[in-house]
């Protein structure tokens, strides 16, 4: 089987083959650090964190490289309306980056370049544009003129001519500067300084670089001068990776990405969710309220190149969908040992297989989760059965490969059941109790509790306190059947 993914240069699907083989050289543009991610920036690290893990998981080997912009006017602004400084803006907000990835289960790239850590190969970059006529300076700033690179626009699609100044927001069409430029369509590679701004020298005088020329450099020093792939949100279509095409293309003549891939926005009331617009939730206050897993689960279960509409109705239909897989992947380590599971785990090839088809079709990831709860399904049957009857219909080793291919194939997507320790302010007890509160998950240890406890009621001629016992497991699901002659059965809805 080959995967196949969409190619945003070429605008259809293509087989993927790597420059070198079981290799893959990919690069993520990532996050300008100047406030906390949202769930727009979730979908973007999800995604692509999956289509590395994919990758490794079909044999290959990647590099997997993310970059942050530390240099921008957005963390200037941020730091002068905190009279503090633009490094110390961006320290923050890296470190609130990882605290948001490592909770949302978002492995960590291989490298993280800055553009603060990369400003000479950005300086040779733009003077070997110079050099080959791609590039004129301009009252001390450097501009890329877009005319002279023939192939300008073809990613985005766009034609020269019709072209609009201002697109992603980064080019204002009343630009002060705009007298500077011999078309209006040039943009800068690197920026004059200006008054109380940080900035760093050059042979065109103390400035500071463009965004898109960072990342140009931040690739080839880090990749090389081509590499596999180059992915981000759809957003950075135009401007930003055409421009990297425009820069580095020209500068190495060599093709900066076989394949471009982008992500869908994420849509609030049918907008773009944005801070410029207001209208986003950060990935902290998401995780706050959801389990990672169904956040993740919300993500998976649209295409990554659409568009993905929020609203808490699909995050609690995720955390619903959470709670089926999460009863399959704790399947074994509640019954394993009941069931005399030893010896090495092995996969179904049948299932495997299906899961792999389904996702080398572009990384149809929503069909590889069809195959999760296929499995967590089966599993929930078999449990339901033992937990009640006491025996399984399947054989106890044919459930075993069912439950480890659920946890293998479960790992590829980055759907884990997390360990959590005791809190040393709780009891266990009470640590169960609050820990199952957040999950929206009881344990079968705490059914069984208020099972015993519902006995004993009723042992007291307490009714009352039984039925109450047996309402609040109902609300959670779980079915009460009382057997004839005592002792008291369960399952959940």
């Amino acid at each position: 089987m080959t995967i196949c993914l969409y190619n945003t240069l070429t605008r259809q699907k293509e087989s993927f083959t790597s420059l070198k083989p079981h290799q893959v050289q990919m690069y993520c543009c990532g996050i300008t650090v100047y406030d906390y991610c949202h769930l727009g920036h979730a979908r973007t690290c999800v995604i692509w964190d999956l289509v590395r893990r994919y990758l490794e998981w079909r044999g290959y080997q990647v590099k997997y490289v993310q970059n942050f912009t530390d240099i921008d006017d957005k963390i200037l602004n941020r730091a002068n309306k905190e009279n503090s400084s633009m490094e110390d803006v961006s320290e923050r907000f890296i470190a609130a980056y990882f605290e948001d990835m490592e909770r949302l289960g978002v492995r960590q790239a291989d490298v993280y370049p800055r553009a603060t850590h990369t400003l000479n190969g950005i300086k040779c970059l733009v003077c070997e544009l110079e050099e080959k006529g791609f590039a004129y300076e301009s009252q001390g700033d450097v501009y890329y003129s877009v005319r002279k690179f023939t192939e300008y626009g073809k990613l985005s699609g766009r034609k020269l001519e019709d072209l609009i100044v201002g697109a992603s927001g980064r080019v204002d069409a009343e630009d002060p500067e705009a007298q500077k430029k011999k078309d209006m369509n040039d943009f800068a590679l690197w920026k004059a300084a200006k008054p109380n701004e940080p900035f760093w020298e050059s042979k065109w005088g103390n400035g500071r670089p463009g965004w898109h020329i960072e990342c140009s450099a931040m690739v080839r020093e880090h990749l090389g001068e081509t590499i596999d792939i180059h992915v981000g949100g759809s957003d950075l279509v135009f401007p930003h990776h055409e421009n990297e095409i425009a820069q580095s293309e020209a500068a190495t003549e060599k093709p900066l990405a076989r394949y471009w891939m982008h992500n869908g926005m994420v849509k609030v009331g049918g907008e773009k969710m944005s801070k410029s617009l207001g209208n986003f939730i950060t990935i902290r206050e998401l995780l706050d309220k959801y389990d990672r897993n169904a956040v993740r689960l919300f993500i998976l279960q649209a295409q990554y190149r659409k568009p993905l509409d929020f609203t808490d109705e699909a995050l609690q239909a995720s955390t619903n969908g959470w709670t089926t897989l999460k009863e399959g992947l704790l399947f074994g380590e509640q019954f394993g040992q009941q069931l005399g599971w030893t010896g090495d785990n092995k996969l179904i090839d049948s299932y495997v297989d299906r899961f792999n088809e389904a996702v080398d079709d572009d990384f149809n990831f929503a069909g590889g989760l069809a195959i999760l709860f296929e499995l967590a399904k089966e599993i929930r049957k078999e449990r339901n059965l033992f937990v009640h009857q006491g025996n399984i219909e399947i054989s106890s080793e044919s459930l075993k490969e069912k439950w480890h291919t659920l946890v293998k194939l479960s790992e590829v997507l980055g759907l884990e059941v997390l360990k959590q320790p005791l809190s040393a302010t709780f009891s266990m007890e009470e640590e169960a109790f609050r820990i199952e509160q957040h999950s929206l998950i009881l344990s079968d240890e705490r059914i069984e509790s208020l099972i015993q406890q519902r006995a004993e009621a009723r042992k007291n001629k307490n009714f009352a306190e039984g039925d109450r016992i047996r309402d609040e497991l109902k609300s959670q699901g779980i079915i009460l059947i009382d057997q004839p002659g005592g002792g008291t059965k369960w399952h959940r809805e």
